[in-house]
């Protein structure tokens, strides 16, 4: 994700710290992993500090750089992005394929502000145009939660109160399934009984056009309806996958200019008019043609479909 980072353009102040922390980040490892991988520790410190490792102190963490907030805020990141990827693949639509939004309806301003932190890197990782944080209450997208008992963990608990205890679940309203996601217990009006977390199960129900999951406190509502220019854009990115792909096959430097012809098909057609500029501008082209007929030393696979290709170095 810190590639543009460091790639091309003048050292500005971002990517100055972005080469100071990865700096930061490898010589500690390899004075932690000097006592394993003596060799290799050794090489890697010499190449970053000059000196060998083995003479180097021990590492000492520094709790003056421990930042708690953005350790929740990435942990939060991580949560985001794991439950829209599930969804994504539940939906069978590749990474590649942009989609169009993202809801987290949080349980509270706090969470909601975290989020809004890594916002952009959680909306990058997971190929949505747009991702909405708002506090539930708040939210445009109204869900729909079910719960459940876990019979196998509270019939230990309330015996032959079971019955009594599952049927007064079943019947929670949303806004007390949402005191318990939201406090962790439940107090039973009808049953002496106080419900933790490992009690009950507690769903999310699809809604059309949309797929939701939970994930720890955390509930993500995906929207996989595609329209016409997110298929194209879906398209431009397979193209420039393999087209970058060719690049390194053909022996290409990285930084070498390239022309590149493609077979004129209906399924492609629109994408690489459409995208030409953003294909252009990630494989360094310099001209992108389709073409009717021409001598194709390559095919691809677009989305199971062949299309010929040629790339030459400009």
């Amino acid at each position: 994700m810190n590639r543009k980072r460091f790639w091309g353009g003048e050292m500005t102040p971002d990517k100055e710290a972005a080469y100071e922390t990865l700096y930061q980040c490898l010589k500690t490892i390899a004075q932690l992993m000097a006592p394993n991988a003596p060799f290799f520790g050794d090489r890697l410190y010499r190449d970053l500090v000059g000196e060998t490792v083995h003479l180097s102190e021990w590492p000492k963490a520094d709790e003056a750089l421990i930042d708690k907030n953005l350790e929740r805020q990435m942990y939060l990141a991580q949560q985001a992005t794991s439950t829209i990827l599930s969804l994504r693949k539940r939906a069978e639509k590749n990474v590649r394929q942009p989609l169009q939004k993202a809801v987290i309806p949080t349980p509270d301003l706090e969470t909601a502000e975290a989020l809004k932190h890594v916002e952009e890197l959680i909306r990058s990782e997971v190929n949505v145009k747009e991702l909405v944080i708002v506090p539930a209450e708040k939210s445009e997208i109204r869900l729909v939660k079910k719960i459940k008992p876990q019979f196998k963990v509270l019939g230990k608990k309330v015996g032959a109160q079971m019955k009594a205890v599952a049927a007064e679940i079943n019947a929670m309203t949303q806004d007390q399934i949402a005191q318990m996601e939201a406090e962790g217990t439940y107090t039973l009006h009808d049953t002496p009984y106080t419900l933790v977390a490992e009690d009950v199960e507690i769903l999310t129900e699809d809604m059309p056009g949309w797929l939701v999951a939970n994930n720890g406190i955390l509930t993500v509502a995906l929207d996989i309806e595609l329209t016409d220019e997110l298929i194209e854009e879906g398209v431009a990115r397979e193209l420039v996958n393999r087209i970058q792909n060719l690049r390194k096959s053909s022996g290409l430097e990285i930084t070498d200019r390239i022309r590149v012809e493609i077979e004129d098909q209906e399924t492609i057609h629109n994408a690489v008019l459409h995208c030409q500029e953003y294909i252009a501008a990630q494989v360094l082209a310099t001209d992108i043609r389709l073409m009717a007929n021409g001598e194709w030393p390559t095919a691809i696979d677009i989305n199971g479909q062949n299309v010929n290709i040629k790339i030459e170095k400009a």
